[in-house]
């Protein structure tokens, strides 16, 4: 049986740590090009084949409501950041496809995130940071990766 009293102290420091480091990271998108719920977009989309993926890829790997993810990407749609495209395999979906601008963009800006959020985990050692993966996969149910 799980120690109630750890479980709760573990959970509280895990949730603090996520905020204090998502505000720090966050910081690369002030000014930026891309706001950070755009770059979570085009971080699914330009990463799979032909910079495409479907809508419902894209909601799944947010961490926002589908209506909410369909605004965004409409809004992204009329910035001239992505193309929304029927799926040619499901009648009722959508395939959204990342423009060369978005991609550019995505790209110059996920280097210089990279190296933020590296350097923000560097106060752990390689293995702490795999036995990390390990943990908050386990956590999330991912039993194939954990």
């Amino acid at each position: 049986m799980t120690d109630r009293r750890l479980a709760a102290e573990a959970w509280e420091s895990l949730f603090r740590a996520q905020h204090e480091v998502f505000a720090e990271i966050s910081s690369d998108f002030e000014g930026a090009p891309l706001t950070n719920a755009e770059y979570d977009v085009l971080l699914t989309v330009v990463r799979a084949p032909g910079m495409q993926a479907r809508l419902r890829t894209v909601t799944a790997n947010l961490l926002i409501s589908q209506p909410s993810v369909s605004r965004l990407v409409d809004r992204m749609v009329a910035e001239g950041l992505v193309e929304k495209l029927p799926d040619p395999d499901d009648g009722r979906g959508a395939i959204v496809k990342a423009t060369p601008k978005a991609g550019a963009l995505f790209r110059k800006l996920a280097s210089a995130h990279a190296s933020t959020i590296a350097g923000r985990m560097s106060v752990l050692s390689d293995d702490e940071l795999a036995q990390l993966l390990t943990l908050t996969r386990k956590l999330r149910g991912d039993r194939a990766n954990a």
